[in-house]
């Protein structure tokens, strides 16, 4: 298993999400802290959404994804679900 580190808490590792930059120690992926904040939800409150997650963590992937946009943005594109599969009690809330 090799772990390539590529800031101070974000890492890619070929047998976790096919290398999709991650948040070392975790499977949480970088693309995922990115959503939360473009849901306009705060950096100091994206813990409470994902608790295994310190404030560190955050502004490090935030840090990674602004000097690294076109790549993430891309994962977060390949992994959107189209609204056709999205139940419909789930559009309403």
């Amino acid at each position: 298993m090799k772990t390539t580190t590529i800031s101070r808490h974000a890492t890619r590792n070929p047998e976790i999400l096919s290398g999709e930059p991650i948040i070392d120690g975790t499977r949480t992926p970088v693309r995922a802290i990115v959503e939360n904040w473009r849901l306009g939800i705060r950096p100091e409150e994206i813990p409470l959404h994902l608790p295994h997650l310190n404030l560190a963590q955050i502004f490090d992937a935030l840090s990674f994804y602004l000097d690294n946009q076109a790549e993430i943005n891309d994962y977060i594109e390949r992994n959107h679900v189209p609204d056709e599969l999205v139940h419909p009690i789930i559009k309403t809330e």
